[in-house]
């Protein structure tokens, strides 16, 4: 007994301490897991349903309607033959800097195969687009979706 009442401080202090730490270090080992795929219905196929936003502001003026129009030709149908949606949007963000920014923009609805080479394609595209209209970054949502075609 009297070996216990001794001991109980140490392991008390050890436990405490042991307690502490994968209190504060399990969360930095789990990860979120995936959301689910979706059940697709007869007929329809997963896929992965793509929104890319590209500002159209600079620092030379904005991306021009002919400028896009050459960029959807030369690089977004090279990559996305089979088709996909566009429109004109005005966005909100915050720069590197912490402004806020306000701008006009370009919206890119792809539906593709989940896929490496349709990923690869994603990249491609909005590092084309960074680099050709100086822009500081663009914006990816990706979802998993069904389809039928």
């Amino acid at each position: 007994m009297a070996f216990f009442k001794e001991s109980t401080p140490r392991m008390f202090g050890f436990r405490t301490i042991s307690m502490l730490f994968i209190a504060v270090g399990l969360p930095a080992c789990i990860t979120t897991p995936a959301p689910p795929a979706p059940v697709c219905a007869t007929g329809e196929q997963r896929v992965v349903s793509d929104l890319v936003y590209f500002g159209a502001g600079r620092a030379k003026g904005a991306v021009t309607s002919g400028e896009w129009d050459d960029f959807l030709r030369d690089e977004v149908t090279p990559r996305f033959p089979q088709g996909f949606s566009v429109w004109q949007a005005r966005g909100q963000w915050r720069a590197g800097d912490g402004a806020i920014m306000r701008e006009p923009s370009w919206v890119l609805s792809v539906v593709h195969p989940d896929d490496e080479a349709s990923d690869t394609a994603i990249g491609e595209l909005r590092e084309r687009y960074r680099v050709r209209f100086e822009q500081e970054s663009t914006m990816r949502v990706r979802q998993a979706a069904c389809a039928s075609f």
